[in-house]
Protein backbone atom coordinates (compact mmCIF):
# COMPACT_ATOMS: atom_id res chain seq x y z
CA UNK A 1 0.00 0.00 0.00
CA UNK A 2 2.73 2.47 0.99
CA UNK A 3 5.01 1.53 -1.90
CA UNK A 4 2.10 1.75 -4.35
CA UNK A 5 1.32 5.29 -3.20
CA UNK A 6 4.96 6.20 -3.92
CA UNK A 7 4.56 4.80 -7.43
CA UNK A 8 1.62 7.16 -7.99
CA UNK A 9 3.73 10.11 -6.84
CA UNK A 10 6.47 9.11 -9.30
CA UNK A 11 3.89 8.90 -12.09
CA UNK A 12 2.92 12.52 -11.38
CA UNK A 13 6.52 13.75 -11.23
CA UNK A 14 7.94 11.69 -14.09
CA UNK A 15 9.19 13.93 -16.85
CA UNK A 16 8.71 17.12 -14.82
CA UNK A 17 12.14 16.94 -13.21
CA UNK A 18 15.23 14.77 -13.31
CA UNK A 19 16.74 13.78 -9.94
CA UNK A 20 20.52 13.97 -9.51
CA UNK A 21 20.47 11.16 -6.95
CA UNK A 22 17.96 8.85 -5.25
CA UNK A 23 17.94 7.55 -1.69
CA UNK A 24 15.36 5.22 -0.13
CA UNK A 25 14.55 2.99 2.79
CA UNK A 26 12.51 -0.21 2.95
CA UNK A 27 10.06 -0.63 0.04
CA UNK A 28 10.95 2.95 -0.91
CA UNK A 29 14.47 1.72 -1.60
CA UNK A 30 13.04 -0.88 -3.98
CA UNK A 31 11.12 1.83 -5.82
CA UNK A 32 14.20 4.05 -5.82
CA UNK A 33 16.39 1.26 -7.18
CA UNK A 34 14.01 0.71 -10.08
CA UNK A 35 13.64 4.44 -10.80
CA UNK A 36 17.42 4.93 -10.71
CA UNK A 37 17.60 2.01 -13.14
CA UNK A 38 15.35 3.78 -15.62
CA UNK A 39 11.96 2.25 -14.78
CA UNK A 40 9.01 4.15 -16.21
CA UNK A 41 5.95 4.71 -14.00
CA UNK A 42 4.08 1.94 -15.83
CA UNK A 43 6.97 -0.49 -15.40
CA UNK A 44 7.21 0.36 -11.71
CA UNK A 45 3.45 -0.01 -11.27
CA UNK A 46 3.61 -3.51 -12.71
CA UNK A 47 6.09 -4.53 -10.01
CA UNK A 48 3.40 -3.92 -7.36
CA UNK A 49 0.40 -5.04 -9.43
CA UNK A 50 2.08 -8.41 -9.94
CA UNK A 51 0.24 -10.89 -7.72
CA UNK A 52 3.56 -12.55 -6.88
CA UNK A 53 4.53 -9.36 -5.03
CA UNK A 54 1.47 -9.89 -2.87
CA UNK A 55 3.02 -13.14 -1.64
CA UNK A 56 6.11 -11.48 -0.14
CA UNK A 57 4.60 -11.31 3.36
CA UNK A 58 4.03 -15.03 3.86
CA UNK A 59 3.20 -15.96 7.46
CA UNK A 60 5.41 -18.54 9.09
CA UNK A 61 7.05 -18.74 12.49
CA UNK A 62 10.82 -18.71 12.93
CA UNK A 63 13.09 -17.61 15.76
CA UNK A 64 13.24 -14.01 14.50
CA UNK A 65 9.60 -13.39 13.70
CA UNK A 66 6.45 -14.38 11.85
CA UNK A 67 7.17 -13.88 8.12
CA UNK A 68 9.02 -16.30 5.88
CA UNK A 69 11.79 -14.66 3.82
CA UNK A 70 11.86 -16.89 0.71
CA UNK A 71 9.71 -14.70 -1.58
CA UNK A 72 11.27 -11.50 -0.23
CA UNK A 73 14.71 -12.78 -1.21
CA UNK A 74 13.48 -13.91 -4.63
CA UNK A 75 12.03 -10.44 -5.31
CA UNK A 76 15.22 -8.72 -4.14
CA UNK A 77 17.29 -10.88 -6.50
CA UNK A 78 14.89 -10.16 -9.34
CA UNK A 79 15.02 -6.40 -8.84
CA UNK A 80 18.80 -6.45 -8.56
CA UNK A 81 19.10 -8.35 -11.83
CA UNK A 82 16.49 -6.31 -13.71
CA UNK A 83 17.67 -2.81 -12.82
CA UNK A 84 21.08 -1.23 -12.42
CA UNK A 85 21.24 2.45 -11.37
CA UNK A 86 22.09 5.04 -14.01
CA UNK A 87 22.56 7.78 -11.42
CA UNK A 88 23.84 7.89 -7.83
CA UNK A 89 21.70 5.66 -5.60
CA UNK A 90 21.71 4.85 -1.91
CA UNK A 91 19.63 2.80 0.49
CA UNK A 92 19.60 2.56 4.24
CA UNK A 93 19.69 -0.50 6.48
CA UNK A 94 19.87 -0.83 10.26
CA UNK A 95 22.58 -2.93 11.86
CA UNK A 96 21.31 -5.09 14.72
CA UNK A 97 21.52 -5.46 17.63
CA UNK A 98 23.36 -2.11 17.77
CA UNK A 99 20.48 -0.28 16.02
CA UNK A 100 22.96 1.67 13.92
CA UNK A 101 21.65 3.09 10.63
CA UNK A 102 23.94 2.70 7.67
CA UNK A 103 23.96 4.14 4.16
CA UNK A 104 24.90 1.72 1.37
CA UNK A 105 25.42 3.32 -2.03
CA UNK A 106 26.13 2.71 -5.68
CA UNK A 107 28.41 -0.27 -6.35
CA UNK A 108 28.23 -1.40 -2.71
CA UNK A 109 24.58 -2.41 -3.12
CA UNK A 110 23.92 -6.14 -3.57
CA UNK A 111 20.67 -8.07 -3.73
CA UNK A 112 21.23 -8.86 -0.04
CA UNK A 113 21.11 -5.14 0.76
CA UNK A 114 17.85 -4.85 -1.19
CA UNK A 115 16.51 -7.71 0.91
CA UNK A 116 17.83 -6.25 4.16
CA UNK A 117 16.35 -2.79 3.66
CA UNK A 118 12.88 -4.40 3.49
CA UNK A 119 13.37 -7.00 6.25
CA UNK A 120 10.76 -5.80 8.73
CA UNK A 121 11.92 -6.48 12.31
CA UNK A 122 9.96 -9.18 14.16
CA UNK A 123 8.63 -10.22 10.76
CA UNK A 124 11.53 -11.27 8.56
CA UNK A 125 14.89 -12.44 9.90
CA UNK A 126 17.89 -10.10 9.74
CA UNK A 127 20.02 -10.45 6.61
CA UNK A 128 23.67 -11.29 7.26
CA UNK A 129 26.16 -9.43 5.06
CA UNK A 130 29.92 -9.61 5.64
CA UNK A 131 29.43 -10.95 9.15
CA UNK A 132 26.95 -8.26 10.26
CA UNK A 133 23.16 -8.47 10.48
CA UNK A 134 20.82 -5.88 9.01
CA UNK A 135 17.09 -5.15 9.06
CA UNK A 136 14.65 -2.71 7.49
CA UNK A 137 16.12 0.75 6.90
CA UNK A 138 12.78 2.25 7.85
CA UNK A 139 13.15 1.08 11.47
CA UNK A 140 15.22 4.18 12.21
CA UNK A 141 13.99 6.83 9.85
CA UNK A 142 11.86 5.81 6.89
CA UNK A 143 12.66 9.21 5.34
CA UNK A 144 16.48 9.14 5.18
CA UNK A 145 17.16 12.80 4.47
CA UNK A 146 20.44 12.50 6.37
CA UNK A 147 21.59 9.93 3.83
CA UNK A 148 20.60 12.12 0.89
CA UNK A 149 22.60 14.99 2.37
CA UNK A 150 25.55 12.69 2.97
CA UNK A 151 25.45 11.81 -0.73
CA UNK A 152 25.63 15.49 -1.63
CA UNK A 153 22.01 16.61 -1.90
CA UNK A 154 21.26 20.27 -1.23
CA UNK A 155 17.59 20.05 -2.17
CA UNK A 156 15.34 17.05 -1.64
CA UNK A 157 11.89 15.98 -2.74
CA UNK A 158 10.90 13.87 0.26
CA UNK A 159 8.21 11.28 -0.52
CA UNK A 160 6.97 10.41 2.96
CA UNK A 161 4.14 7.89 3.32
CA UNK A 162 4.62 6.81 6.96
CA UNK A 163 2.80 9.66 8.66
CA UNK A 164 0.30 7.86 10.92
CA UNK A 165 0.46 7.68 14.72
CA UNK A 166 2.34 4.35 15.09
CA UNK A 167 5.17 5.58 12.88
CA UNK A 168 5.30 9.01 14.55
CA UNK A 169 5.62 7.26 17.93
CA UNK A 170 8.36 5.00 16.59
CA UNK A 171 10.34 8.04 15.45
CA UNK A 172 10.11 9.50 18.96
CA UNK A 173 11.44 6.31 20.51
CA UNK A 174 14.06 5.47 17.87
CA UNK A 175 15.17 8.91 16.82
CA UNK A 176 16.50 8.92 13.26
CA UNK A 177 19.61 10.89 12.29
CA UNK A 178 18.70 14.37 11.18
CA UNK A 179 19.62 16.41 8.14
CA UNK A 180 21.03 19.89 8.58
CA UNK A 181 19.00 23.05 8.14
CA UNK A 182 20.93 23.67 4.92
CA UNK A 183 19.01 20.91 3.14
CA UNK A 184 15.98 22.39 1.36
CA UNK A 185 13.11 19.90 1.59
CA UNK A 186 9.85 19.69 -0.33
CA UNK A 187 7.64 17.08 1.36
CA UNK A 188 4.97 15.05 -0.39
CA UNK A 189 2.67 13.13 1.96
CA UNK A 190 -0.65 11.26 1.59
CA UNK A 191 -3.69 13.51 1.68
CA UNK A 192 -5.87 10.61 2.85
CA UNK A 193 -5.37 7.43 4.83
CA UNK A 194 -3.62 4.57 3.08
CA UNK A 195 -5.42 2.14 5.37
CA UNK A 196 -4.51 0.19 8.48
CA UNK A 197 -1.36 -1.86 9.00
CA UNK A 198 -3.50 -4.92 8.26
CA UNK A 199 -4.53 -3.35 4.95
CA UNK A 200 -0.87 -2.75 4.18
CA UNK A 201 0.02 -6.42 4.63
CA UNK A 202 -2.82 -7.98 2.62
CA UNK A 203 -2.37 -7.51 -1.12
CA UNK A 204 -5.25 -6.91 -3.52
CA UNK A 205 -5.04 -5.33 -6.94
CA UNK A 206 -7.88 -2.93 -6.10
CA UNK A 207 -6.06 -1.58 -3.04
CA UNK A 208 -2.83 -1.17 -4.97
CA UNK A 209 -4.60 0.79 -7.70
CA UNK A 210 -6.37 3.03 -5.16
CA UNK A 211 -3.07 3.83 -3.47
CA UNK A 212 -1.43 4.63 -6.80
CA UNK A 213 -4.31 6.93 -7.76
CA UNK A 214 -4.03 8.79 -4.46
CA UNK A 215 -0.27 9.10 -4.88
CA UNK A 216 -0.70 10.52 -8.36
CA UNK A 217 -3.17 13.13 -7.08
CA UNK A 218 -0.83 14.08 -4.23
CA UNK A 219 2.12 14.24 -6.61
CA UNK A 220 0.24 16.49 -9.03
CA UNK A 221 -0.66 18.88 -6.21
CA UNK A 222 2.97 19.08 -5.13
CA UNK A 223 4.35 19.45 -8.64
CA UNK A 224 3.63 23.18 -8.76
CA UNK A 225 6.31 23.78 -6.11
CA UNK A 226 8.94 21.71 -7.92
CA UNK A 227 11.10 23.39 -10.53
CA UNK A 228 13.91 21.95 -12.63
Amino acid sequence: MFAAWEVGVWKALYGRFHPDLIVGASAGAWNGWAIAGGATPDELAQEWLDSRTGKIMQPGLHRHGVLLPKVLYEKARELFKRYQPRLPFGLTVVEVPRLRPRLVRDGQVTWQHLAATASIPLGFPPVEIDGLRYVDGGLIGALPLWAAEQMGATRAIAVNCLTTLPFRMLRKVLRPPGASARLEVIRIEPSASLGSLKDATVWTEAKIRRSMELGERDGNRAATSITM
